[in-house]
C-alpha cells in the first residue's frame, strides 16, 4: 500500500527563497498503515528579524524564535523521522526545495525519498482554488489555524487519505506539477516527473 509508510511534513519559513531564507517552524508526522506512530514539531532559532508579512501569515514573531531549537538539531531529528518513508506535503515543491537546500548547507547532501504532492493531485482533480484550506473544506476536513505547521500536517494527511479513497494516488508518486507560464523550476528532485499544469476554473 502506497500510504503504509509516509512522513507528512510542513515548513514555515522566513521567506520564499530556499537558497537564502530559513525554516522557522517544522512539523512532521510518521504514519505506518494509516496510524500515526511518531510526530515532531518545533520552532527554530532564527538570527534576524522576520518581516511583518511572515508574522501576518504565520502568527510567528521574531521573539517566538529566540528560544527555538537550533537548525542543525531540528533537521537531524527530522531526517531520522523521515528515514526511508515517502514524503508528503501540500505544495511539495516548496517544502522539498527547503529540505534540499538546508540539507545541502548543513550536511553537504540532499535526499532521495519518493514523495507525494497533494497540491499537484488537487490541481489534476479539481477546479481552482487548490490551497490546503479550500481543499479541506471540499473534503469535509477541519483545518483550524492554517499556516502553523502541525495543523497543516494533520490536514494534509487527512486530505491525502480522502483523495486516495476516492482514487488511488499510486500514479501520482514522484509527480510534480508546475505552472506553464513560469516554466520548470530551476531545482527539482532528481526522482521527480515534472508535469505542466493547466489550472481548471469552474
Amino acid at each position: 500500500m502506497i500510504l503504509d509508510n509516509i512522513t507528512v511534513l510542513d515548513f514555515e519559513t522566513s521567506g520564499l527563497d530556499p537558497a537564502r531564507d530559513r525554516v522557522i517552524e517544522m512539523a512532521a508526522i510518521r504514519c505506518y498503515g494509516g496510524e500515526i506512530v511518531s510526530q515532531f514539531n518545533t520552532l527554530i532559532r532564527f538570527n534576524g528579524a522576520l518581516s511583518p508579512k511572515i508574522t501576518e501569515i504565520t502568527g510567528i514573531t521574531s521573539a517566538d524564535l529566540v528560544n527555538g531549537m537550533d537548525e542543525e538539531t531540528a533537521f537531524r531529528i527530522l531526517n531520522r523521522l523521515i528515514g526511508d518513508s515517502t514524503i508528503v506535503a501540500h505544495n511539495a515543491m516548496f517544502d522539498l526545495s527547503f529540505l534540499h537546500h538546508t540539507l545541502l548547507r548543513l550536511a553537504n547532501r540532499s535526499f532521495s525519498n519518493s514523495f507525494l504532492d497533494t497540491l499537484t493531485i488537487s490541481r489534476a482533480r479539481h477546479t481552482y482554488p487548490h490551497n490546503l484550506k479550500e481543499m479541506c473544506t471540499r473534503y469535509g476536513i477541519d483545518l483550524e489555524g492554517a499556516h502553523r505547521s502541525l495543523n497543516d500536517v494533520y490536514a494534509c494527511w487527512k486530505l491525502l487519505e480522502k483523495m486516495n479513497e476516492e482514487q488511488s494516488v499510486a500514479k501520482d508518486l514522484n509527480v510534480l506539477g508546475y505552472m506553464k507560464k513560469y516554466g520548470v523550476p530551476k531545482w527539482h528532485p532528481e526522482q521527480a516527473s515534472m508535469v505542466p499544469i493547466e489550472i481548471k476554473y469552474a
